[in-house]
């Protein structure tokens, strides 16, 4: 396995409480775990890339449920200071949901040599799961770090961690905790 880490949308708008769209104590409650994550990529010299909404003002994803929010140019793009990137780690700012749509990732992942992902951040049932799905559809085998990752709510990622744990999809598509990836490198 020659993995690389993907974080979703650990920024400004969705952790922090006062944030237009905060994923709440939940997000919260990963930081020590990808904090930890980080180390273990240094130690190992794994690639790690976030991969942040990078939205404009009028953005078609605002005619939804969605409040407007990851704005590009404003702190709210902004990684938290808690998981502040190094010069090493590679940034793509993404429009849509899946850090993969319309981004260079994929080309960047092949370059690489990568052949698998390790996805973790916000949102459980969006970014990480479209991430983790296109992945896959480009041919990566992909792990949804499962204490990695965070929803709103905590039965909406219990629910979709247990959709992904019963996937056909096993073994191109695996849930594990960060214990047991750490096992595996």
């Amino acid at each position: 396995m020659k993995p690389a880490i993907i974080i979703t949308d650990m920024v400004e708008d969705f952790i922090r409480l006062d944030g237009p769209l905060p994923v709440g104590e939940e997000g919260l409650k990963i930081i020590p775990k990808l904090q930890e994550l980080k180390a273990i990529c240094r130690e190992k010299s794994l690639p790690f890339i976030y991969a942040n909404d990078a939205l404009l003002p009028n953005d078609f994803l605002f005619n939804s449920r969605m409040k407007p929010h990851g704005i590009r140019g404003t702190a709210g793009v902004q990684v938290i200071d808690e998981l502040k990137p190094e010069s090493s780690d590679l940034i793509v700012h993404k429009r849509r949901l899946s850090a993969f749509f319309k981004t260079d990732l994929d080309i960047t992942l092949r370059e690489w040599g990568i052949d698998t992902i390790i996805v973790g951040g916000v949102a459980t049932e969006i970014c990480v799961l479209s991430t983790a799905y296109d992945g896959v559809s480009l041919d990566f085998k992909a792990i949804v770090l499962e204490d990695c990752c965070a929803s709103r709510f905590r039965q909406t990622h219990s629910n979709i961690i247990t959709v992904l744990k019963a996937s056909p999809l096993y073994p191109l598509l695996r849930v594990t905790t960060l214990a047991e990836f750490v096992q595996e490198i």
